[in-house]
């Protein structure tokens, strides 16, 4: 059957395939919403919102269930269109025209790795670049490198994702996300479903990932302390709107409303030191 799932709609795509021009990539930011707006069944999901995502910069958004985080990934990947406003990765508006080659250059990371059960683990990394019929060793070299960047166990590359840890799945998905080098990069809820240490484990793995790709990062998570651990800037929304943004720092010693306080103060003080940083 043809591979109609998100995650393989939006994986990047090779060079030549990317019909949102290059010419645009050099300059201005990643992905940029202007005045964005969405409603569903009448009710409002995004009022008019304002975002940039420079290049190489990773964003937390963070806030409470229904508060928009979700509604900007599925409108910075186009799966859906906004009422109001634009939205424009690398530089050009996303439209019917160009919503596929721009979702080609983005890599989408979800809870679990969202990987296909009846392929193995190489399977599911490699499949886009199969169907752009990348050559064998082409295939094979950079799967040797994510293997390494990833610190993934290469023996476990023909195992299913049943055979397959949570974090084994989370890298997994991370370098099916990465194969094709995209220029954004989109994890909504990435860690959720991990346990504790393990899922430290990854924050800092990611940390590093991070750092030495440059890549930009939208990273979706309800936990304050994550967003604060892998973000260069943390975005609190409420009810579709930016309540505050700027570093943990920001939210905890410049509040810009009671509730800003008020979630903060909901989050496990063990993430959290009195100077507003997120421990390691």
């Amino acid at each position: 059957m043809p591979d109609r799932s998100p995650a393989s709609e939006v994986s990047p795509s090779s060079a030549n395939e990317g019909a949102v021009g290059d010419r645009l990539a050099a300059a201005g930011p990643t992905l940029e919403l202007s005045g964005a707006a969405k409603a569903y069944d009448g009710k409002a999901a995004l009022a008019p919102l304002d975002l940039r995502i420079a290049r190489g910069e990773t964003v937390g958004l963070i806030g409470p269930s229904g508060s928009g985080k979700t509604t900007i990934l599925r409108l910075a990947l186009g799966l859906l269109r906004p009422d109001a406003g634009i939205v424009r990765f690398r530089g050009v508006p996303l439209e019917p025209s160009n919503v596929l080659a721009a979702r080609r250059q983005m890599g989408y990371v979800v809870q679990d790795g969202g990987l296909f059960p009846h392929l193995t683990a190489a399977e599911n990394i490699e499949l886009v670049a199969r169907h752009l019929r990348w050559t064998a060793a082409r295939i094979e070299a950079r799967r040797r490198e994510l293997v390494e960047l990833t610190r993934f166990p290469a023996d476990a590359l023909d195992r299913y994702p049943a055979q397959l840890s949570g974090g084994q799945r989370q890298r997994v998905g991370l370098m099916r996300a990465l194969f094709l080098d995209p220029a954004l990069l989109l994890l909504d809820e990435p860690l959720g479903a991990i346990d504790p240490l393990v899922r430290a484990e990854l924050q800092d793995d990611l940390v590093a990932i991070f750092h030495r790709l440059g890549k930009s990062v939208v990273l979706v998570t309800h936990d304050l302390a994550e967003a604060a651990r892998l973000g260069d800037l943390l975005v609190l929304l409420r009810d579709g709107r930016i309540v505050q943004q700027g570093s943990l720092h920001d939210l905890v010693a410049r509040p810009a409303s009671p509730f800003v306080t008020a979630f903060v103060r909901a989050q496990r003080p063990a993430d959290l030191d009195g100077a507003g940083t997120a421990r390691a």
